[in-house]
């Protein structure tokens, strides 16, 4: 959902409701021409956590008159879709489950029994679309609770192996205090998230399958015995490196590393770092065209996407490269990406997408509206700027939802959140993804304390 570095530029205030990937990409210079007037489909998504809506204080997805309400509300401001969470970063689902437990009970609130195909069954009533959605590779909520913490053995084998600390010392994600990534590379979690990609599918009317989280925690992840392994036959087979067994692990990857804004990067690289950073990316590429398969073997006309955050300059550092395979940020000399080597291009993921929401949480807006920024084209801290880059660097080759956080942004006024619906919509070739609901709703879940649904409104039919 899914799901989203190197410097955070935008300050949150962080509520205990939901948030996204909502780490700002570090400025880059930078585009591309905007859309022709009237190929957009104008589909404006919302997006519907879990944790919030149903478990959360003020969330009011626990009721069903609640639900039918807040529906009815969302159709009359233009909302042609839903995206609803239904598998957590504890790795529970909100439905029984053949694969893990369900989550029926959280701080107090306790779920509809039949809350998945309630909200699918009262959405399709109002015309709207249904894409479902699974945090792919966390299973493990940082409170202590979810999927690893039943199963003590798939932990010990497969629980993100991190760079804790400045020194360099690799242990468990649990002990760094965040939620519990698995690795992406092994074939049992791939497995398990396979096949629950493909109990959704086919246990619910939907209209589209949504990957969140579908990537590393970050640059300091996963140097687990197994990654380890799999690198060394990869630069085996890929470079014909006789030596890369010899190799030293992880020092010739990353030697030393530093700290920025709590987050561990590298301070200084080893001689197989960038390759090191296509094997991930390679990971995550076959995995995401494993994953479409699983979805179409299912129902071959339901869609498949991924959300993103959308400093694609960054992004690497999450092992992801959802750029167009035919773009090469190693050979772009308009774009400059010091990251990027020969091979790289061939890891992005794109075609196998049939939509792509890209998180564009910024409070600016136009390239103009800053005078540092009024003479670029790109520029990755701007929703026109990371807009240009998205497709620059997809080459139109998937529909585009940008995507904003209508609640943990710090917007200026309701009015900014009306120009940005209303900027992005005019640009993109999907339409929007809204996050999220609870905070159209609820004041106490977004900046502004103030309900929202009128800007989204205004946004969406001005």
């Amino acid at each position: 959902m899914n799901c989203k570095m190197i410097i955070w530029a935008l300050v949150f205030v962080l509520f205990s409701s939901c948030k996204k990937d909502s780490k700002a990409p570090e400025p880059t210079d930078p585009g591309t021409e905007t859309p022709e007037p009237g190929t957009q489909k104008r589909e404006v998504l919302v997006w519907v956590d879990a944790n919030s809506n149903v478990f959360g204080t003020y969330g009011r997805f626990s009721d069903k008159k609640e639900i039918s309400a807040v529906l009815d509300t969302l159709k009359d401001a233009g909302v042609t879709a839903l995206v609803v969470d239904v598998k957590g970063s504890s790795g529970y689902t909100m439905y029984p489950s053949n694969y893990t437990r369900e989550m029926t009970t959280r701080d107090g609130k306790t779920r509809l029994s039949d809350y998945v195909p309630f909200v699918i069954s009262e959405a399709k009533k109002r015309g709207l679309k249904v894409y479902l959605s699974m945090v792919t590779f966390v299973d493990g909520d940082r409170r202590g609770f979810g999927y690893v913490y039943d199963n003590p053995e798939y932990r010990s084998k497969y629980e993100s192996i991190v760079v804790k600390n400045t020194t360099g010392t690799l242990g468990p994600i649990s002990e760094t205090g965040k939620n519990v990534f698995v690795n992406p590379a092994a074939a049992e979690v791939q497995e398990k998230a396979l096949n629950i990609i493909k109990e959704i599918v086919g246990k619910f009317d939907l209209d589209g399958m949504i990957l969140d989280y579908g990537r590393y925690t970050d640059i300091s992840a996963d140097f687990s015995p197994l990654s380890k392994q799999q690198f060394i036959t990869f630069l085996e087979t890929k470079y014909n490196d006789a030596q890369a067994k010899n190799m030293r692990f992880p020092e010739d990857i990353v030697a030393t590393w530093r700290e920025s804004s709590g987050q561990i990067l590298p301070a200084t690289t080893g001689k197989y770092y960038k390759q090191w950073l296509i094997y991930r990316a390679q990971v995550i590429k076959d995995f995401m065209g494993k994953a479409r398969a699983a979805t179409k073997s299912v129902k071959p006309n339901v869609e498949f996407g991924v959300y993103v955050g959308a400093w694609y300059t960054t992004y690497y550092q999450v092992g992801v490269n959802w750029a167009s395979k035919e773009y090469d940020p190693f050979q772009d000399f308009e774009v400059r990406f010091d990251w990027a080597s020969p091979g790289y291009g061939a890891t992005g993921y794109a075609e196998e997408l049939d939509i792509l929401m890209t998180g564009n949480y910024f409070t600016q807006i136009k390239l103009a509206d800053n005078p540092v920024t009024a003479g670029l084209k790109y520029h990755w801290w701007s929703i026109e700027g990371s807009l240009n880059g998205i497709s620059h660097i997809t080459k139109n080759k998937v529909p585009v939802y940008g995507s904003i956080d209508v609640g943990n942004v710090s917007y200026a006024n309701k009015g900014e959140i009306t120009k940005a619906i209303k900027y992005i919509l005019s640009r993109t070739s999907g339409g929007i993804m809204l996050f999220d609901v609870v905070h159209m709703y609820a004041p106490q879940y977004n900046q502004l304390k103030q309900p929202l649904f009128d800007a989204v409104k205004a946004g969406i039919k001005n």
